[in-house]
């Protein structure tokens, strides 16, 4: 079965290195038929490895040791249970359907064979992050997908928008690594090891250790590694205030946007506090402020969605708010919704994005809503893929996004951890959010009167089955993955993988009243999340179906909060001011008197200046004359002799 382990990130890992290296060669057909085939091998033993899992055959063990440094060794290993098996096919079942994608959305491009070694090559570190059974590798992988991501935002490089984005989301992202780099290096410092196995099992001896991070100001040392490491797990998961990266991020192809934003990059840090459980339950400080932190992402980044008509970043907010319920249910040691909702929003968030691109593609790459309408007479199977994706994301009773995020909305409900109550609020509200902004790009997009140029409503016609298909597999998932809530929400699916304290039991309480899938739904009729989102779909259709005027004279009555979602709370401007400027004036600071005045005007200048004052002097003694080379080596003599007799 080793060798089985291995095939799934190496075989993404081969492609990435045939196409990059040899595309010239082999040419675009064959760069992606390589590709695609050893993603689709990496699938299939993701799907053999996942039911082997079932049978209980769980592996934690060492593939290779890099380093050996004292009693520390620093090593490659697979931790194979059924948490890493469920991303395993995931990432590898959303993967596969962006490269068979790409090959119609990227057709044009110059860089056809660069961009698919590029997302075999994130494919491959995102199987290392989520196969790891340690934290050097842990590391490695996290890094290696924030460097892809790097190199696939900024693809179109000759774009200064896109080499904006992707070097903004470099920076952002270095700060939530730093932060996780520390929470490593406490964790090797206080357990001398980099094993997870060791670490979670020895966890509850630093329960009472402390560090004094100031002076005479003690800190619980568990509290401090939760705090770097989610540190970590914001920046790569884009929560506030480390989220300003992924809107910007939109610049890249819309493949990596469905690659990254789906079931990849930015649910690695969901998955790294899920997996890091045994530590997190340590601290209710940690949990509290998950909790605030994801509520507050939730609701203030699907508000800004309701008011963005590029169709891209109406998707890219949302995938911020999704990504908010997510982590409200880690705060609320709801860990495995939290990975349910993770699952689920991977298809139809998958979906949504593919979708926006095969929309974009027919409409030759415009992605203003206001210049689309009456698409779905002409995209029929864009149309239902999406509106199917739009009904799973508002919650609609038997689609996937349904269970998940109502298991969400009531473990925080059932959760006694502080800050539970704001986050719940905030969970509730944005159903209602959530449901305004996805119909309105569903009404604004495919139904009212065409808004485009003639041109192009002439060449309107359907994408290729290269990009259909994927949306009509994708579509699928998005329907039918949540119906399996009861085993692996309210079950023992995670029971081996995930842990979770005795007094924290939001999920416990909540499985003690689950009633199956069908009393689910039936039960959703009479609670609130079902209302909020009925109200949200109606107010959609009311206001970009039924009364398209009354959005331009909603936006002119209160201006100023349109203004301020339009401009996302002034947060890009504040840190521009704050770090760009405060670089800028600290770099002309250090110029003006580091370089100018210290090092050119001291230093430099000042040394030449003691060479030029020292030979004005010496010169007055070297001038041929007999005489004054004499005088000059009495004078010297008696020097001499003055200190020897002294």
């Amino acid at each position: 079965m080793q060798l089985l382990y291995l095939l799934v990130p190496l075989a993404p890992l081969l492609g990435a290195i045939v196409a990059g290296l040899f595309g010239r060669r082999i040419g675009r057909v064959w760069s992606h038929r390589v590709t695609i085939a050893l993603v689709s091998i990496s699938l299939l033993a993701s799907i053999f490895i996942f039911f082997d899992v079932l049978k209980g055959n769980v592996f934690n063990g060492t593939v290779y040791t890099w380093l050996i440094s004292g009693d520390t060794r620093f090593e490659v290993g697979f931790l194979i249970d059924r948490l890493s098996a469920l991303m395993m096919v995931v990432v590898s079942l959303v993967s596969l359907m962006v490269h068979v994608y790409t090959i119609g959305y990227m057709h044009d491009d110059s860089g056809y064979q660069r961009f698919f070694s590029y997302i075999s090559l994130f494919t491959f570190s995102m199987m290392m992050l989520v196969m790891s059974n340690n934290f050097l590798q842990l590391f490695f992988g996290w890094e290696a997908v924030g460097l892809v991501s790097y190199l696939l935002i900024g693809f179109w490089y000759t774009r200064p928008t896109a080499i904006y984005a992707n070097m903004k989301a470099f920076l952002v992202n270095r700060v939530g690594d730093f932060g996780f780099l520390l929470g490593i290096a406490l964790i090797l410092v206080h357990f001398g090891s980099l094993d997870y196995g060791y670490v979670f099992e020895h966890a509850s001896d630093i329960t009472d250790k402390k560090i004094e991070l100031i002076p005479g100001i003690e800190w619980l040392v568990v509290t401090v590694i939760c705090v770097l490491l989610f540190i970590g797990a914001m920046g790569k998961s884009a929560q506030f205030p480390l989220h300003v990266w992924l809107p910007d991020s939109m610049e890249g192809p819309t493949p990596i946007s469905a690659l990254i934003h789906a079931a990849t990059m930015v649910t690695a840090g969901i998955f790294m506090v899920a997996r890091m459980s045994p530590l997190f339950e340590l601290s209710d400080a940690v949990l509290s402020m998950i909790l605030v932190i994801g509520g507050i992402t939730t609701l203030f980044m699907g508000l800004v969605a309701v008011v963005q008509t590029d169709i891209k970043r109406v998707v890219a907010y949302s995938t911020l708010s999704q990504l908010g319920y997510m982590t409200i249910a880690l705060g609320a040691s709801a860990y495995s919704a939290a990975v349910f909702h993770l699952m689920t929003h991977a298809f139809f968030k998958a979906v949504l994005f593919l979708g926006a691109g095969s929309v974009i593609i027919a409409m030759h790459h415009e992605q203003d809503m206001q210049k689309m309408g009456g698409l779905k007479q002409y995209m029929p199977i864009t149309y239902w893929t999406m509106l199917i994706a739009s009904i799973a994301i508002c919650g609609v009773p038997g689609f996937s996004g349904f269970f998940s995020k109502d298991a969400i909305i009531e473990a925080v409900h059932f959760a006694d951890i502080p800050g539970a109550e704001f986050a719940y609020f905030c969970a509730l509200t944005t159903v209602f959010v959530t449901a305004i902004y996805t119909f309105r790009l569903v009404f604004m997009t495919f139904h009212g009167q065409p808004r485009m140029d003639s041109h192009t409503k002439e060449h309107l016609h359907e994408s290729p089955w290269v990009v259909t298909l994927p949306l009509i597999v994708l579509a699928i998932p998005a329907v039918i993955s949540g119906w399996f809530i009861g085993s692996v929400v309210f079950g023992d699916y995670f029971s081996n993988a995930i842990y979770i304290a005795s007094e924290h039991d939001a999920i416990e309480q909540l499985g003690a009243e689950f009633t199956g899938v069908f009393g689910m739904m039936t039960h959703a009729l009479l609670t609130a999340p079902f209302w909020f989102s009925v109200a949200g779909i109606f107010t959609a259709w009311f206001l970009y179906s039924a009364r398209t005027d009354l959005p331009e004279k909603i936006k002119n009555t209160l201006y100023p909060l349109y203004h301020l979602l339009d401009r996302k709370y002034y947060i890009d401007e504040l840190y521009s001011w704050i770090f760009a400027g405060g670089a800028r004036i600290l770099g002309n600071t250090l110029w003006k008197y580091g370089d100018i005045k210290l090092i050119d005007g001291f230093f430099v200048n000042g040394t030449a200046r003691v060479v030029e004052f020292t030979a004005s002097i010496v010169r007055k003694f070297q001038t041929g004359y007999i005489y004054h080379y004499a005088f000059t080596m009495i004078v010297g003599i008696f020097v001499i002799l003055t200190l020897w007799l002294k």
